[in-house]
């Protein structure tokens, strides 16, 4: 015992004079203090960039920063993006493409978006990881992805709308959230990829004048419509990067604004993340024909990095920021503060880590295009189908048809179903790929695309005359991401420069279907589009409308499980689909005043919510407190039941209304929803939880308040006068808020 005691105390001498060794030989493997992974961010931070020259951190705020080979630093390009698959990779590789923003809005699915974002992230960083490999900084390489877009889609005229999660704030701060913490990932060190909210605030339209638009809005509209979505994603969902738009807002670039920026998100929200410009938008502040609100180029950089904007993206204005300093217009030390930041997030994204420790860099290139992606592509490109009519129960069609014809602009277009903003898939299927590889070789499948979107054509009754002999006639048409979409070079009748100028469904395609009804055999509208169309004639007539947006690489497939059956749909709108122009105020005000459901006074076309199914659904049992309390969270539930004889999913919804508070409020407000599968028969309860702020209003100074008054509180499949075959019964309740 005494000689075993001995020689555990000479081994003990033994480590304790080899630790201040042990000590010099790990200082010695690292350089530099910012290379070693065991301090804090913070310190490593703070070590590189009292290392770095003025010149070398000014060029660190371009979104293509240079290396800077002395101290081991590769290049970086802060510009990717992944607003529904990483996209524009396809240079290098293919990656799986899911439906378009707007389209995941109509799934009403949190679970479905976070999923989605989640393995975009995993494609994201598998390219990023064989890059590296590679030695390859290029732009689109690298993990900081300006997505999601969460401006609020106030006027279908805006072509970008399409990249939006629609015209609510609560639907879109939900699904923004969703989308956030699936691409940022849930390690407690290491972001999986860099998110970043855009573009910041006050942001839709018009294209053609973004450049020098000026917008002003009620304190009320800016925090009742265009900040809540902003603010989730902020405080909530801790989103690594912020964008801000090209407008001005009240006088101000967004990039240079004293309220948005310094007030609002550094002081109030206590946003910690970088914040980045839109491409080109620091030149806005003084190029002609623009903002013009800083003399030159030095005090435009100036003025954007003393409002805390860290990068530009740009090629030209930032770098006057080393004469700038000189000149005494801004001190290094706040160009400090801008660079901490982004190295803040390279660091999180364990970019300057052993490989081995960062989870995340083990993810291979084999995970691109993944059956589990493809699985979840699909998934919700089905859900995100809005069936908007269904007429004597036309749809879902037989499979033992003799002919169909499949005619329209978008029915074999393979760009449409790609949206904007997207990357190249392997394979893409079209809607006529989709009704082919459905059908057996029983059936005879005729393809005209017949017209284009927009043009006239003489043709067309010699081409209906060649299809009336068909059992069935399915026109695929509406509009395409060739027609609506960022500052584009686009003039045709209703189209210009990215934008609409009518909203109605181009004339030439009414033709068409008013000459497809004449034949007397059964019309299919399927319309793809990234925005509401308005369509009275055809809503009239035609007795099956399926909206399917730009539904990523599988959009054919999933509009043939819909059309014949094997997928019962369940989409709900997340845009009010108006009936005419008349019904739209100017493009250029922001006002909320009759705009989007929450205020239009009007009747709508499709609302806001809406979408049909092949089978039917009653609610009753809803339950909530005998009175509500304003401070406190409050439980809400209902029974559903699918009363029909098919399996199906249904999207149930909760509104509440205000009266009676002296305050002004929305006509209604989503603030729940949920999605669920339920087989024919099935009954579940749903149980939502209204937070204080779901509760208060906004007054007229912006201010967040508690209320009392009456409460109407709706639950359904649609909005509560909007009662549809999917949902015989929307349940309501009047009750005091205390």
């Amino acid at each position: 015992m005494k000689k075993l005691f001995t020689n555990k105390l000479s081994l003990l001498l033994l480590i304790v004079l080899l630790l201040p060794t042990l000590a010099l030989v790990t200082k010695k493997k690292y350089q530099y203090k910012f290379q070693d992974p065991a301090l804090s961010i913070e310190a490593r931070v703070n070590d590189l960039v009292s290392k770095m020259t003025l010149e070398e951190k000014v060029g660190q705020m371009l979104n293509a920063a240079p290396a800077i080979d002395r101290l081991g630093i590769p290049e970086f390009n802060w510009w990717n993006e992944a607003l529904h698959g990483v996209a524009r990779a396809n240079r290098y590789y293919k990656t799986t493409v899911y439906p378009q923003a707007v389209a995941n809005a109509a799934t009403f699915d949190q679970r479905s978006v976070h999923q989605m974002a989640n393995y975009i992230a995993v494609e994201g960083r598998a390219i990023n990881n064989e890059s590296l490999k590679k030695n390859i900084h290029t732009q689109y390489t690298a993990l900081t992805y300006w997505s999601p877009n969460i401006n609020i889609f106030r006027d279908p005229r805006w072509g970008r709308g399409q990249e939006t999660y629609g015209e609510d704030p609560f639907l879109t701060g939900s699904l923004g959230n969703a989308f956030v913490t699936g691409l940022q990932g849930d390690d407690p060190k290491y972001l999986m990829s860099a998110a970043c909210a855009k573009h910041y605030a006050v942001h839709s339209g018009p294209e053609s004048s973004r450049h020098k638009f000026n917008i002003d809005v009620s304190d009320h509209d800016l925090w009742d419509t265009y900040l809540p979505a902003f603010k989730n994603l902020v405080v909530k969902a801790k989103v690594a990067g912020v964008m801000c738009a090209y407008n001005a807002f009240r006088g101000q670039p967004c990039c240079g604004s004293d309220l948005l920026l310094n007030t609002i998100l550094r002081d109030k929200w206590h946003f910690t993340g970088y914040l980045t410009s839109d491409c080109g938008a620091i030149d806005d502040f003084y190029q002609p024909n623009t903002h013009q609100t800083s003399a030159d180029a030095e005090s435009a950089a100036a003025d954007a990095v003393l409002h805390g904007t860290d990068v530009e993206c740009g090629r030209v204005t930032y770098k006057s920021l080393v004469q700038a300093v000189k000149d005494k217009k801004i001190t290094e030390d706040q160009i400090n503060t801008s660079v901490k930041r982004l190295f803040t997030i390279r660091f999180r994204l364990g970019l300057f880590d052993p490989a081995e420790q960062v989870k995340y860099r083990q993810i291979p290139i084999t995970e691109l295009e993944s059956p589990a992606h493809h699985a979840l592509a699909l998934k919700m490109a089905r859900q995100s189908i809005v069936l908007l009519k269904n007429q004597n129960h036309l749809l879902p069609l037989s499979k033992n048809l003799k002919k169909i014809a499949v005619l329209g602009p978008n029915a074999d277009n393979q760009l449409s179903i790609l949206g904007n903003y997207n990357g190249i898939p392997t394979q893409r299927v079209t809607a006529l790929q989709g009704i082919k590889a459905k059908l057996g070789p029983g059936t005879e499948v005729v393809y005209k695309k017949g017209i284009d979107f927009v043009d006239p054509n003489p043709n067309i009754k010699a081409m209906v005359d060649s299809v009336k002999d068909a059992d069935v006639i399915v026109y695929v048409g509406g509009i395409a991401p060739q027609l609506e979409g960022e500052e584009m070079r686009v003039n045709k009748p209703g189209f210009t420069g990215g934008d609409r100028t009518s909203i109605l469904l181009p004339a030439v395609q009414t033709q068409l279907l008013k000459e497809l009804k004449a034949t007397g055999k059964p019309v299919v509208f399927v319309m793809m589009t990234g925005s509401a169309i308005a369509m009275p004639w055809e809503s009239e007539n035609i007795p099956a409308i399926v909206n399917a947006w730009y539904g990523g690489q599988d959009a054919g497939t999933a509009i043939a499980d819909v059309l014949f059956g094997d997928y019962n749909p369940a989409g709900r709108l997340p845009v009010t689909f108006y009936k005419s122009d008349s019904d739209l105020g100017s493009f250029e005000d922001y006002s909320m005043n009759n705009r989007t459901y929450r205020y239009f006074n009007g009747q709508p076309l499709y609302g806001f919510g809406y979408g049909l199914s092949y089978t039917t659904f009653k609610y009753d049992m809803l339950t909530t407190p005998a009175a509500i309390q304003s401070g406190k969270k409050n439980m809400v539930s209902v029974k559903v039941t699918n009363t029909g004889k098919i399996d199906g999913e249904e999207v149930t919804e909760l509104y509440i209304s205000h009266s009676n508070t002296g305050m002004k409020a929305p006509i209604r407000a989503l603030k729940g929803f949920e999605r669920n599968f339920l087989k024919a028969g099935q009954s579940k309860i749903i149980k939502f939880e209204l937070s204080p702020e779901d509760l208060a209003l906004v007054d007229n100074d912006g201010n967040s308040k508690a209320v009392k008054g009456k409460l109407m509180i709706s639950v359904g499949g649609s909005q509560p006068d909007a009662q549809t075959t999917a949902s015989k019964k929307t349940v309501s309740k009047t009750v005091s808020i205390i």
